[in-house]
């Protein structure tokens, strides 16, 4: 394979919601731990988010509303973050990601984002003129010797993994809550399937392990087949 191994690691709900609303005042990490009966077994996902490959994908714009604009600078950790952004990330949150990883790695459409102003070892940029997934994947493997890779973006970039059939794994962590509204977040969101002509598009999942975790947590482990 000329791109990493992919995994889709997420946290949802039981309706699949990967937000706690449709706002960026909503959010699972800030709110769950405040819900009587899903606060309890909520650090199961943590738990098996450590477990997870040393490569980590996410996007900008989760990471602004995660607040790594404004946060303090971190310790180093043995991570590789792969950050897809154009226009959510400061100078600071560059800098913020810098010091976190091992390899940080930027996509990146905007040819003015700070962070070609930015200067450190660790930090590569990949810019292209039109997003591709494919080539930024073999990019990352080819160029950086990232051989699996764990997903963790929004529910938009996650539909344009699944429309260009770049998922190999899906992991997820079920937690006890119904969340409900259209405009909130899921674990696939972009375009919309119209026609039968589509269905090719699918992603069709093998089951390779459910595990019933405490306090009516679920993790299910998938493979990708087509």
């Amino acid at each position: 394979m000329d791109r990493p191994v992919t995994t889709l690691f997420m946290l949802m709900s039981v309706d699949g919601k990967i937000s706690t609303g449709s706002v960026d005042e909503l959010d699972v990490d800030r709110d769950l731990p405040e819900i009587t009966g899903v606060r309890e077994g909520l650090h199961q996902y943590y738990e098996i988010e450590q477990t997870t490959d040393l490569w980590s994908f996410n996007t900008g714009r989760v990471q602004e509303k995660m607040g790594v604009n404004e946060k303090e600078m971190p310790g180093k950790t043995p991570v590789s973050f792969v950050l897809l952004d154009n226009r959510h990330l400061t100078e600071h949150g560059i800098r913020y990601f810098c010091e976190l990883s091992d390899q940080f790695v930027l996509i990146t459409q905007n040819s003015d984002h700070p962070a070609f102003g930015i200067k450190a070892d660790n930090l590569h940029i990949i810019y292209q003129d039109k997003l591709s997934l494919p080539e930024a994947l073999k990019c990352l493997k080819k160029d950086f010797r990232c051989e699996r890779l764990t997903i963790q973006s929004g529910g938009t970039v996650n539909g344009l993994f699944l429309r260009e059939k770049l998922f190999d794994y899906v992991n997820i962590v079920v937690a006890p809550v119904l969340i409900g509204g259209k405009d909130t977040a899921t674990l696939i969101d972009g375009r919309s399937l119209v026609s039968t002509s589509q269905l090719g598009e699918l992603g069709v999942l093998k089951l390779l392990e459910c595990r019933v975790l405490e306090d009516s947590y679920i993790n299910l482990k998938y493979e990708v087949v087509r």
